[in-house]
């Protein structure tokens, strides 16, 4: 029989990939700030590359990995904060991915309209 995990491993597998992504991002962005030092013009042409539209889809990705780890994150210091509510971590769980959709859809939709 194989192990299909249960809410716990999903969370902190989510949390992790979430993490590896932004951690990603942030060096790449580092990266692409220190291409001032080749001068403006360098610069801007990078930059002007992210304002394709082959990128808003990973900028989305971006903010669902974003909003997905800090509200986990929060969740997880309310653990910690209050053992107590470990009772409770089906229940956070959902109750965080409910709040991810809530705000994520809405967000996501003004970030993709301009596509269309």
């Amino acid at each position: 029989m194989m192990y299909r995990g249960k809410v716990g491993m999903w969370s902190w597998a989510l949390h992790r990939a979430t993490g590896v992504g932004v951690l990603l991002f942030l060096f790449i962005h580092i990266i692409d700030t220190a291409f001032i030092i080749f001068g403006p013009e360098a610069y801007n042409h990078l930059v002007s590359l992210y304002k394709q539209a082959f990128f808003r889809p990973l900028e989305v990705g971006l903010l669902a990995a974003l909003l997905y780890h800090s509200l986990n994150g929060i969740r997880i210091c309310l653990i910690d904060f209050w053992p107590t509510l470990a009772r409770f971590q089906e229940r956070l769980f959902y109750g965080v991915m409910v709040l991810f959709f809530l705000l994520f859809i809405p967000a996501s939709y003004l970030m993709v309209r301009s596509l269309f």
